[in-house]
């Protein structure tokens, strides 16, 4: 991000705010491409950042989503019906109903237990639709099924005629940085998909694969990048090498969206005592979260504004405004003379640090969202929330009123 940008962020808007930067996005996007073969396609998970949907969106052949309230922030905005990938470990029986019956057009549905097998079997013979399913591959945890179970659901496809077997879907964790660890996976699936032509006689068409690559938050900008590279680079080559020869779907939301994002926080108050120098900040560890949670323990890309540098550096924790000790930033942050209104700007904050984190705790308002478009130009998403009203019941004449 853009000094300028930041300043005419921090000028216009009061904090906290996320600032996302449309012309990162499309970027990194981009340039991701630049290390994968052409023929594969790349699947965003909109549970990364759903305020970059309709942008990331238009980089991308899939969207996945998890939930009905993703699916239908993908409706409201627009998202073509042939790029959303219905996922999820838990489908709810009237949404599965409803959107096979309004949404025909949707890519592609995820089997994630025998259950959800006979719920989509059932949706699509009630609407009288095809519809098109991945079977998921467990990686050993609550998600997905067993090989044994993809073999048996797959036999069981060829007798539903409005069912269609596309292939398997794969996501074996997050944060991962062994290149080893991809290649037994891949390997592992290349003898699944062997398995079904040989046992069953069905053919695999495409495979939805989540790596799990990493993003390196505390490193530098070039060192992450590198990091970054190099695993995806082997990635290809791991891809280049298996049997299998049908469509390939990566899906990389965190390495697509972690760097077009800003988190800026105004200091409120400075204090110093026998056990170090603190800032206080309007924002907090509810409003943003570094994955893994281990900000305190390392130093996240992070700036003041404005910069001082006739001071003389020292070390500051920076405490967000819950009232609770576990609600530290940074832990000895090097700045000069931080002050009430100056502002600290965290950067690649564009995956998971708002939605993981935990919001509504100690009702405090709920931050802003603002983007920048790929001309420069600054436009309020999101205005800043009371989020006390969204856990407070209505009180009429003395009593709760339910909402309907």
């Amino acid at each position: 991000m853009s000094g300028d940008v930041l300043l005419r962020a921090i000028d216009q808007y009061p904090t906290p705010f996320y600032l996302f930067d449309e012309g990162e996005l499309h970027r990194q996007v981009a340039h991701l491409r630049s290390l994968l073969s052409p023929q594969i396609e790349l699947c965003y998970a909109m549970k990364a950042n759903s305020f970059v949907l309709q942008q990331a969106a238009r980089d991308v052949e899939r969207i996945e989503v998890c939930s009905p309230g993703e699916a239908y922030t993908c409706f409201e905005l627009g998202i073509p019906d042939e790029k959303i990938v219905i996922s999820g470990v838990h489908k709810d029986v009237a949404f599965i109903g409803e959107t096979v019956c309004a949404h025909p057009g949707i890519a592609r549905y995820t089997v994630e237990s025998r259950a959800q097998f006979d719920l989509l079997c059932q949706a699509a013979h009630e609407a009288g639709r095809p519809i098109s399913i991945l079977m998921r591959l467990t990686s050993g945890n609550q998600f997905g099924i067993a090989a044994d179970e993809v073999v048996e659901l797959a036999r069981r496809c060829k007798e539903e005629p409005l069912v269609e077997f596309c292939g398997i879907q794969h996501y074996s964790g997050t944060q991962k940085t062994s290149s080893k660890r991809i290649g037994r996976e891949l390997r592992g699936i290349d003898r699944l998909i062997a398995r079904l032509w040989e046992e069953c006689g069905v053919r695999v068409a495409e495979l939805e694969y989540g790596p799990g690559l990493p993003v390196s938050y505390y490193e530098p900008a070039e060192v992450a990048r590198a990091e970054q590279d190099e695993l995806i680079a082997a990635l290809d080559g791991l891809l280049a090498d298996m049997d299998f020869d049908g469509k390939v779907a990566l899906e990389l939301g965190r390495g697509m969206v972690a760097s077009c994002g800003t988190y800026a926080t105004g200091i409120v108050d400075t204090k110093s005592n026998e056990t170090g120098n603190y800032a206080i900040v309007d924002g907090g560890k509810h409003q943003f979260v570094y994955y893994g949670n281990a900000m305190s323990m390392r130093q996240p890309p992070c700036a003041l504004i404005p910069e001082r540098i006739d001071g003389t550096p020292a070390p500051w924790n920076i405490c967000g405004s819950l009232c609770t000790v576990t609600d530290i930033m940074v832990k000895q942050l090097e700045v000069c003379e931080p002050r009430v209104g100056d502002v600290l700007c965290f950067g690649r904050a564009g995956a998971y640090c708002m939605t993981e984190g935990i919001s509504l705790f100690l009702s405090r308002d709920l931050p802003a969202v603002v983007m920048c478009d790929t001309e420069g130009n600054l436009r309020l998403v999101r205005k800043r929330l009371e989020s006390w009203s969204l856990n407070s019941p209505t009180i009429v004449n003395g009593q709760i009123e339910l909402s309907e």
